[in-house]
């Protein structure tokens, strides 16, 4: 007997194909169950390691998003734009006020300068038409009523009214300043403007006259020249711009308050032919 045949081998005896194809079978096996149990287990036992993909943008969205930002673009646009409209419709408010303002006060300013004008228009008017009569009048004294002089016809007409009434009145005491000088603006009792003397001999009666030319050419009932009555008050000029008045005593004459050459006068209409008359009595 050989001294080695006790002496065992080193040499890990060869395993067969069959067994272990079973062994590597079973440990997939066993391996496929750890990995579907560890999946269904909860979330936190194994984290996560898969990449998630991001959704990627399709033409559609990209779309929508454009869409998006143009309208924005829009309503940013209109917003200033009307911002814009109201500020020019604020500047145009202002503007108008105050061109309104300024033709208000132009035209205050052309109605005085119109206003003024025309008063010393009529102003002049009447100061020439009174320059015109001092150089053709002459200074005409009361009748004394004394037979001595023959000539009497040459001075203050004799003719006596046939007014009755209150237009009796008022001629009287017009012819009662024959005479009288004559001062812009007099009342009397000695000197007399126009007007002044008009006044007053209607004031003898209870009618109180306006002060001015102007009104008393107005203050009655407008009457033709040719029906006169005693007590009509003539006027010179138009009715209501009047220069002169006086007071027509009968008889085709007047008595009035001249110019500062003749004083109070009485006169024929042919004289100084008036422009018209009113009626108050």
């Amino acid at each position: 007997m050989s001294h080695t045949a006790l002496i065992p081998s080193h040499r890990k005896p060869r395993r067969n194909a069959s067994k272990t194809a079973l062994r590597a079978g079973v440990a997939g096996g066993v391996l496929s169950t750890i990995a579907v149990a560890g999946a269904a287990g909860p979330a936190q036992a194994e984290p996560v390691t898969q990449t998630i993909e991001m959704p990627t943008i399709t033409a559609g969205v990209s779309t929508t998003v454009a869409a998006s930002a143009e309208a924005t673009q829009q309503v940013a646009l209109d917003l200033e734009t009307q911002a814009h409209e109201e500020a020019a419709a604020t500047a145009a408010a202002k503007d108008a006020k105050k061109a309104k303002a300024e033709a208000v006060r132009k035209a205050e300013a052309k109605k005085k300068a119109e206003a003024k004008a025309k008063a010393e228009a009529e102003a002049k008017a009447e100061a020439a038409e009174r320059a015109s009569r001092s150089a053709e009048r002459t200074t005409l004294s009361t009748s004394s009523g004394s037979s001595s002089s023959g000539s009497s016809s040459t001075a203050t007409p004799s003719y006596s009214s046939t007014a009755t009434g209150t237009a009796a009145s008022v001629v009287a005491f017009a012819q009662a300043q024959i005479g009288d000088a004559y001062v812009s603006g007099g009342t009397g009792p000695n000197s007399w403007d126009c007007s002044g003397l008009v006044q007053a001999a209607f004031r003898t009666v209870g009618v109180d006259l306006p002060r001015v030319s102007q009104s008393q050419s107005t203050a009655g009932t407008q009457v033709s020249l040719s029906n006169l009555q005693p007590g009509d008050i003539l006027y010179w000029g138009g009715a209501g711009s009047a220069y002169h008045v006086g007071i027509y005593v009968g008889g085709g004459q007047f008595v009035g308050a001249q110019n500062s050459s003749t004083g109070v006068v009485q006169k024929s209409l042919d004289y100084d032919p008036p422009s018209g008359a009113v009626r108050v009595l």
